[in-house]
């Protein structure tokens, strides 16, 4: 089960990480405003999310990758910290209103327990 939640992970982050160079638009939208640079933020996590995720996958590897999965998620807590910041009920996007910021914070702690989980079941 281990090696299938690793497995899950690596996949996941690299094909998050090349839809980062697919559809830009997309991930250069979740950049904060006052985070500046962002068509270079995209390709730079984009880059490095298929590296954690070949890290993953690599089971010698695993240990470091998955720490380094759960760093670079922790990372993009600004960005659903500011969406929950500056959340209102009246937004036309669900993701854009409290309830909505608030999940894309919980869903992202999962991200981040299931990093560490792989980290810690493959040291």
């Amino acid at each position: 089960m281990h090696a299938i939640a690793a497995v899950a992970l690596a996949v996941f982050l690299s094909v998050t990480g090349v839809m980062h160079f697919l559809t830009p638009g997309y991930f250069r939208a979740l950049v904060p405003a006052w985070l500046h640079g962002a068509r270079l933020l995209v390709a730079l996590t984009g880059a490095a999310e298929v590296v954690v995720g070949a890290l993953v996958l690599v089971p010698c590897s695993r240990p470091v990758g998955g720490w380094a999965t759960a760093f670079l998620i922790t990372c993009y807590q600004v960005s659903h910290v500011d969406v929950l910041l500056r959340a209102r009920p009246d937004r036309p996007g669900l993701l854009e209103r409290p309830a909505g910021a608030v999940a894309r914070l919980a869903v992202n702690v999962l991200y981040i327990a299931w990093a560490v989980a792989v980290a810690r079941s493959a040291a």
